[in-house]
């Protein structure tokens, strides 16, 4: 019987933590946003941007399902302006 090399066995189990945390940072945000720490917290702010508040200092965290469905918005804002553009008026 030959031995496996360890190198090419892949384990995968549910204790192993997912590839992406779960909640991001403003600054992870305004990393993948390439924006600025401010302008994210202006998006959570102003409810753009859904976040909650963690521990006593305040500190905020952004689920990643919450950034994603925030760029799929901004795409789809996007689209209706392209669209709207395609539109003439019969002036």
């Amino acid at each position: 019987m030959g031995q496996r090399d360890a190198d090419t066995t892949t384990w995968e189990t549910e204790a192993m933590p997912p590839l992406t945390p779960r909640f991001l940072t403003l600054a992870d945000v305004a990393e993948v946003l390439n924006v600025t720490v401010r302008q994210v917290y202006a998006l959570v702010r102003s409810g753009d941007l859904r976040g909650i508040q963690i521990g006593g200092r305040g500190q905020w965290r952004i689920e990643a399902v919450e950034l994603e469905d925030y760029i799929s918005r901004q795409y789809a804002r996007a689209d209706n302006l392209d669209h709207a553009d395609d539109v003439t008026s019969d002036r």
